[in-house]
């Protein structure tokens, strides 16, 4: 059970998508769509006067770089602490919305860097993979797509597509209400990543001029149960301690499909014990997504 435990838990105690392999490095030209969960927002603050209508009217073209990097430590019992660590990663995007309505979002990829240098080396050959967003006009996204290009090497594409992930669940969705400075707001999702995860995001907007809001970001995630299934039947562990949360700040531009701005870190550790209580499994985890301009 220990074994299958490591396993598990090492691709799937970060808060999003499992991490990329190291070893697989096969070509694939298949496009992928990832399920994202419904999200509820709700108005807790309307915030000072005036007060005005959050709008997104996306149009033109958006330059940004996407970066992410993720730490996970482990340790089972008293053995030595093991490093599941993914190294950075940053993914240049250049956004544009179509669709009739504006609510589809069309990505081309460029040349995506890592900080592990064989990783730079399978990215490469990513360059113009495409992706795709569907988003409503509070900015929730309900759709996200991947299309590799044809050279894109597996270890490649499944770090664009952890990337991609952690984006859409780090992303901002508006109330349907008139907001002034200091306006607070719930979205309320589920996180699928190994276990279930209910997901609060709280935002408080901090400044806006015309277009452009700078957004405060506070998010806690609780385990939807108190255990956790092991793969290929081999039973479950108690889930004794889960503790995951973090702030960031975004700048968006209601013009731009995609923040211009911004960082946001979520961390934590979480304890897993077996049925008999002779196993116990610790993770320490914290994951930052960042935002810039070209």
């Amino acid at each position: 059970m220990a074994v299958a435990a490591t396993t598990l838990l090492a691709g799937c105690g970060s808060s999003d998508d499992e991490a990329p392999s190291e070893t697989d490095t096969s070509a694939t030209t298949s496009s992928v769509s990832l399920p994202v969960t419904p999200v509820t927002t709700t108005l807790v603050d309307p915030g000072a006067e005036p007060r005005t209508a959050v709008t997104r009217n996306i149009s033109g073209e958006q330059s940004v770089r996407l970066t992410t990097r993720s730490t996970v430590t482990q340790q089972i019992d008293d053995q030595a602490v093991q490093d599941f660590s993914t190294p950075n990663l940053t993914v240049p995007l250049t956004a544009r919305a179509s669709g009739a309505s504006g609510d589809e979002v069309d990505l081309t990829i460029g040349v995506a860097t890592s900080a592990d240098q064989r990783l730079t080396d399978q990215l490469a050959a990513a360059d113009g993979s495409g992706a795709g967003l569907t988003v409503t006009d509070g900015g929730a996204v309900t759709a996200l797509s991947i299309t590799p290009a044809d050279a894109a090497q597996d270890a490649a594409r499944a770090a664009i597509e952890q990337a991609l992930n952690q984006a859409v669940y780090r992303s901002i969705s508006f109330p349907e209400e008139d907001l002034g400075i200091g306006a607070v707001w719930t979205a309320q999702q589920q996180v699928i990543s190994g276990l279930t995860l209910n997901q609060t995001t709280t935002a408080t907007l901090r400044a806006r001029e015309g277009d452009v809001l700078t957004i405060d970001l506070r998010i806690d995630q609780t385990p939807e149960s108190t255990t956790l299934e092991l793969p290929d039947d081999a039973g479950q562990l108690a889930i004794d301690n889960y503790t995951m949360s973090g702030t960031g700040t975004l700048r968006i531009d209601l013009t731009k499909p995609l923040p211009v701005l911004g960082e946001v870190t979520v961390g934590g550790s979480q304890q897993y014990s077996d049925t008999d209580g002779t196993t116990v499994l610790r993770q320490d985890i914290s994951d930052t997504l960042e935002w810039a301009s070209e």
